[in-house]
């Protein structure tokens, strides 16, 4: 593992992609939302998966994604799936930056293998961890694209309507940044955003689902 990046051909399209252009009009974009107690069948994932990357931040609404890797993995038993953290040291004075900094890594090491031995135990055997200093959306992009990911599933607490993703923050910040095939799994309990000046519940208009 190495720290500050890292703390340490696209694929074709599946069949389950829907277009960017319900985020914005730029490039094409596979994703797929889904809700946190969906899952999928085999056919729904028409891509060979090689590596999956699943971040997470240490909140059970981040470890919504879990299950549906979990699945995912089982259909692709070949396939490797990555946990990643994104971790950052809050600047205090009169604290040694890098007593803190390596503090929050070791802490964030601690937490995703805890996950990944939990993911052992249930049978999956090609389970790997990956922290990464910086900003958390920042750094999912950065681990796609350097571990050449075929896949990102990730939880966000938003929900998408057919015209426009209404997603967390840092789920809609990865989709606008990285051309990598994305799967959005929306957290069971997690609060509904609404569009900035809005008064009608985002996904109203319809939710696209896996």
């Amino acid at each position: 593992m190495t720290h500050g990046g890292e703390a340490s051909p696209h694929p074709r399209r599946p069949a389950w992609a829907i277009s960017r252009g319900l985020v914005d009009d730029s490039a094409w974009q596979p994703a797929c939302s889904c809700s946190g107690g969906g899952r999928l069948r085999r056919w729904e994932v028409d891509v060979k998966l090689r590596t999956v990357l699943v971040p997470l931040d240490g909140s059970p609404l981040g470890e919504a994604a879990l299950p549906m890797a979990e699945d995912l993995l089982r259909d692709h038993p070949e396939a490797t799936l990555l946990l990643m953290r994104a971790t950052e040291a809050p600047a205090l004075p009169g604290f040694d930056p890098t007593a803190a900094q390596v503090a929050a890594v070791q802490e964030a090491e601690a937490y995703l293998e805890g996950v990944a031995a939990h993911l052992r135990e249930r049978g999956l055997g090609r389970v790997r961890v990956s922290v990464w200093y910086g900003p958390p959306a920042a750094s999912i992009v950065e681990a796609a694209e350097a571990r050449d990911v075929d896949l990102i599933v990730m939880s966000t607490h938003g929900r998408s309507g057919l015209g426009r993703l209404i997603l967390g923050s840092v789920a809609e910040s990865v989709l606008r940044s990285t051309r990598r095939p994305i799967l959005l799994v929306r957290a069971r309990g997690a609060p509904v955003e609404r569009p900035s000046g809005s008064s009608t519940p985002a996904g109203a208009e319809g939710a696209a689902r896996v």
